[in-house]
Order: C-alpha cells, then structure tokens, then sequence
C-alpha cells in the first residue's frame, strides 16, 4: 500500500509539473500573439501538445493506481479518488498530509492554467477583431465613393475620391 501511495505521490508531483511548463510557456505565447510571431506561436503550440499529451498519460496512470489502492484496500468497484483516499487516511496523518498537500498544489496548478488558457483565449479573440477591422479598412480605402460630379445629361460621372479621405487644401 506504501509504495502505491509513494507511486500516486510522484505521479500527481508530475502532472503539477507539467501544468507548470504549461504556465512558464503561457509568457512568450502571450507576446508571440501580441508581436504577431507565428512562428514562436507554432512552436509554442506543438511544445504544449506535447505536454497535453504527457498529461493524459500520467493521468491515466494515476487512475490505474486508485484503483490497485481500491483492489488493496478492498473497495473493488468503487469509484475511488484522491479526495476520498485522503478522507480514509485519517488514522495515517502524515500520508495524509502529503496526499493533500499534492492534490492542493495540482488543482492549484490547473486552476492557474485555466484562468490563463481563458485570458489567452480572450487575446486570440481581440487579435482576431484586430485584423478584421484592418481588412475592413483596407477594403474600404480601395472604394471610395463616388463623387457627386454630374455630366450634360444630368447622370454622375461616376469618378471616385481621391485616395486620401480628405482634402487639405483651401
């Protein structure tokens, strides 16, 4: 049971590390966006699948090793998770206080990658405001509208403004 405790312990301090490359990474995504560096964003972007992928495993892995505890203790078929195996550690205080104080700084982890995965997201959203306002601009700069110049037969002449929006002489 010690050692699939010591087990659950390493596999939870690595997932915390690994949402913490996540917030180390989440700086120089937010300046690649900012700078317009796609290239950094690519990179950035295949850097955190990676750890996406090595968080999936190492959270299969401790679903393999609450269960191995559930088989050990003799709660085979129950649904058993951290929170409840640090409510049936009560008589263990000092494994009980480390299992804590891991799922403590994980969730903390993942909270903090949330709050910054949705402030990125909100990023993406403005950058992506920015450039249809600077194609909407671009757009109506090359149509200009016509002048109200008529001809001899009271029709416009359909000639455009200038490209500038305003004329400075007087």
């Amino acid at each position: 049971m010690a050692s699939l405790l010591d087990e659950l312990l390493l596999t939870m301090d690595g997932e915390t590390g690994q949402y913490e490359k996540l917030i180390s990474l989440n700086g120089e995504k937010k300046d690649s966006i900012i700078y317009k560096k796609l290239d950094v964003l690519e990179a950035i972007t295949v850097q955190e699948q990676a750890i996406a992928d090595a968080l999936l495993k190492l959270e299969e892995k401790r679903a393999r090793i609450l269960k191995s505890i559930a088989t050990v203790m003799g709660h085979d078929g129950e649904q058993v998770t951290v929170s409840w195996m640090i409510s049936n550690l009560s008589n263990q205080p000092v494994e009980q206080k480390k299992l804590s104080d891991a799922k403590d700084k994980l969730v903390k982890a993942a909270d903090d990658v949330q709050v910054l995965n949705f402030q990125t997201q909100n990023l993406l959203k403005q950058a992506i405001e920015m450039v249809e306002f600077d194609i909407t601009l671009l757009k109506s700069a090359k149509q200009a509208p016509l002048t109200s110049n008529y001809g001899r037969d009271a029709e416009t002449t359909g000639s455009l403004l200038g490209n500038r929006g305003f004329d400075a002489k007087q």
